[in-house]
């Protein structure tokens, strides 16, 4: 693994590497990571020879190859296999309804798809959400949460982890510290959480405790109970206090997407600040290539420990 990484993800634009992504890849200011999305994918066969020439630009067999499998609306494999019917609230529902059926139809559906991406070569998922609905949650989360039950919602989490992870596919747990609260999309606008302390840690912080997950992904939330200034993303009281501490998450935090509306500055200023308050890694998802060439100037390289973190995931890969 090389430990001169730069601490962000980029997203890419197309079916196949330009010579731009090349470079950023190859170069002494290569990206942590590459995340894939719909853009990406054509087919099995496409998948997996873009997958094997970023692994071969990186010079990384274990280079680490993202994508958001929710299932559900979000579903970035549609175009290989189907996964619209199968959102996190109907597994949700259908765990209420029938334990037994849950649990044997659930490991299949994760099986189903940690065989398909072990086959083209990606190595994390970015699930489970384990935000907990309530009344007025945004669509944008929606039919994404499990459940407005926190107990279910991290009892599903945990199975969802264990299968992918006994499939070698490391998990991403989102949105930390917990988006059910949101009333707004944060793509377009800030999320501004007004409930108390008292809710927050009764209910929404739960169903992340104590999980354990290679990765976990920051809300684009602020929490006036906490940070009536920043986002929980910017947010070094949330990150240290609430994430770090209550909830002691102890693997490595990435960012949302960094070029959401829900962060008010620049990609640079909203990337420094990301990383001074605490998150490993910057997430940038767009694939514009004079933002990542811009941002692979800026951003530093990996920590210490992101370093060490990142070697525990590569022995977990073996």
């Amino acid at each position: 693994m090389n430990s001169e990484r730069k601490a962000v993800i980029f997203g890419i634009k197309g079916l196949k590497l330009t010579k731009g992504e090349k470079n950023l890849i190859r170069k002494k200011n290569q990206p942590w990571g590459i995340i894939l999305f719909s853009r990406n994918i054509k087919n099995i066969s496409q998948l997996k020879k873009l997958v094997c020439s970023i692994k071969e630009t990186a010079s990384d067999n274990n280079y680490p190859i993202l994508i958001d499998q929710e299932g559900g609306l979000i579903s970035r494999i549609n175009k290989i296999m189907d996964f619209s019917l199968f959102s996190q609230s109907s597994f949700g529902d259908l765990y209420k309804k029938d334990k037994t059926k849950f649990f044997y139809h659930y490991k299949i559906y994760i099986e189903t798809i940690s065989n398909l991406l072990k086959e083209v070569g990606i190595n994390i998922n970015t699930v489970p959400v384990l935000d907990v609905s309530r009344k007025k949650t945004h669509k944008i989360i929606g039919s994404r949460s499990y459940s407005n039950n926190c107990k279910i919602v991290k009892k599903i989490g945990l199975e969802c982890i264990k299968h992918f992870s006994n499939n070698k596919i490391g998990t991403v747990i989102k949105h930390i510290p917990g988006h059910g609260l949101a009333t707004v999309d944060s793509h377009k606008t800030l999320p501004i959480v007004k409930n108390k302390k008292e809710e927050l840690i009764k209910k929404d912080f739960v169903s992340f405790k104590n999980i354990r997950s290679h990765f976990a992904m920051t809300a684009h939330v602020m929490y006036k109970a906490y940070d009536n200034k920043f986002a929980a993303t910017h947010s070094k009281t949330i990150i240290n206090k609430v994430i770090r501490k209550h909830i002691a998450f102890k693997g490595l935090l990435i960012s949302d997407d960094i070029s959401m509306k829900a962060l008010p500055y620049d990609l640079i200023k909203n990337s420094t600040l990301a990383l001074k308050a605490g998150c490993n890694l910057i997430l940038h998802c767009n694939g514009k290539i004079s933002e990542m060439i811009k941002l692979a100037k800026i951003i530093p390289r990996i920590d210490n420990f992101t370093s060490k973190k990142t070697s525990q995931f590569y022995n977990f890969l073996r």
